[in-house]
């Protein structure tokens, strides 16, 4: 594989799962982690992806970067969110993590459903108070800032989500599997994951169909604790099929 075709790989990794590691490029690529961390180094310079330590972001995901927000797949992100919109009940707590495809929905939330949020995603929090209406409460789940997720970890958040319940939560995955579940590539953000899930009444996932049937290395739930499945596909798809055997539901 030559160069130009790792870097493809790469920002193809990057784009469908938000954030990646130098390990896991560098066994995806076959090649030495030197090879990899250049490769990356080489995105960064051409402004295509953002370096972050020990892996790399993609530029629609770090929300803070000086460079043009890209987001991935947008119109299908966009026809997900707009399913997910239907989901909510007026009054409805909701417990929502980070993610491009939950941005873009809380970027379509109507105006008159008096929502509770609470979130532990930075971004997601900052995209709340710019767009939830003033009917709406938006509580942000503080701790140990993630720099590679932007999310809040560690035990003060742990405490804060054992506190509450939810009517329905927005889990951001990069990973779903029919047989490994929902996984994620770092424990501190698994065992959050996790924390959110027990503190709600109805899981959710809204992810594009291209992180179907793909897995990392800690387990966050079975596939069996989704309530809902969104994707921007027909949700009679056969791609579906071996979600819906795990009577899920399709949207």
């Amino acid at each position: 594989m030559n160069k130009k075709q790792r870097h493809q790989v790469i920002l193809n990794e990057v784009n469908i799962h938000n954030r990646v590691l130098l390990t896991d490029l560098a066994d995806i690529l076959k090649v030495s982690m030197d090879t990899a961390r250049r490769d990356v180094k080489e995105l960064d310079d051409l402004k295509k992806l953002v370096k972050v330590h020990g892996g790399a972001v993609s530029n629609g995901f770090n929300i803070y970067s000086d460079r043009k927000r890209e987001v991935y797949e947008l119109d299908n992100k966009s026809i997900i969110a707009q399913k997910g919109i239907s989901l909510l009940s007026k009054g409805d707590v909701v417990l929502i993590s980070g993610g491009s495809t939950n941005l873009e929905l809380v970027k379509r939330i109507p105006q008159n459903l008096g929502l509770t949020f609470f979130t532990p995603s930075l971004p997601m929090a900052i995209e709340l108070l710019n767009n939830a209406s003033k009917d709406d409460d938006v509580i942000f789940i503080g701790g140990k800032l993630s720099r590679g997720s932007q999310l809040a970890t560690g035990g003060s958040s742990l405490n804060l989500l054992s506190e509450i319940k939810a009517d329905i939560c927005f889990l951001g995955t990069g990973y779903l599997d029919p047989n490994d579940g929902i996984t994620a590539m770092d424990w501190e953000i698994a065992q959050l994951k996790k924390s959110m899930i027990k503190a709600s009444r109805k899981l959710v996932l809204l992810t594009i169909s291209e992180k179907l049937n793909t897995s990392n290395r800690y387990k966050i739930c079975e596939t069996g604790a989704i309530h809902t499945l969104v994707t921007e596909l027909n949700p009679q798809s056969q791609e579906l099929d071996k979600y819906r055997e795990r009577n899920i539901n399709l949207l």
